[in-house]
């Protein structure tokens, strides 16, 4: 399981030109589902970005998180983070969590997000998604978790 989090000044997913979920200053955190997730990492990994210390304190130096701040958290699912690119020209998903299952843990992840942030939006799993964002810094950082 990987999150790509960026921190933005606003976000916002689109899906055929209607606006889905959009957010003011906070996280964008594009979700990598892989074979062997479930709940009990969703949970720790999504504890890990609402904790994670992104924004700065009166000093400027990176020590609040977007628990924090109260900002916003948009979640969108991106298969394309479990993509194994070390050899050759062309991606491949064998590791990436199959459609059905993966949809059912996104599902789950907005669940666990919802009831631990108020200031939250979502993607849509598996729709053509177009993102928007002003990435703030830029800031981004790769998060995933050892076992």
């Amino acid at each position: 399981m990987k999150a790509l989090i960026q921190r933005v000044s606003s976000a916002a997913v689109c899906v055929n030109g209607d606006c889905i979920g959009e957010i003011g200053p906070g996280l964008l955190v594009l979700l990598g589902l892989d074979r062997g997730d479930d709940e009990t990492r969703a949970a720790r990994l999504l504890d890990k970005v609402l904790r994670y210390r992104v924004f700065a304190d009166d000093e400027g130096r990176m020590n609040r998180s977007v628990a924090d701040t109260g900002g916003g958290v948009l979640l969108v699912s991106q298969f394309t983070l479990s993509a194994e690119t070390r050899k050759g020209l062309r991606p491949s998903f064998t590791s990436a969590m199959p459609p059905v299952e993966a949809e059912v843990l996104y599902d789950e992840c907005c669940k666990l997000l919802r009831a631990r942030h108020g200031n939250c939006a979502f993607g849509r799993f598996g729709a053509d998604m177009q993102v928007s964002l002003v990435n703030d810094g830029p800031v981004t950082f790769l998060l995933e978790l050892t076992d």
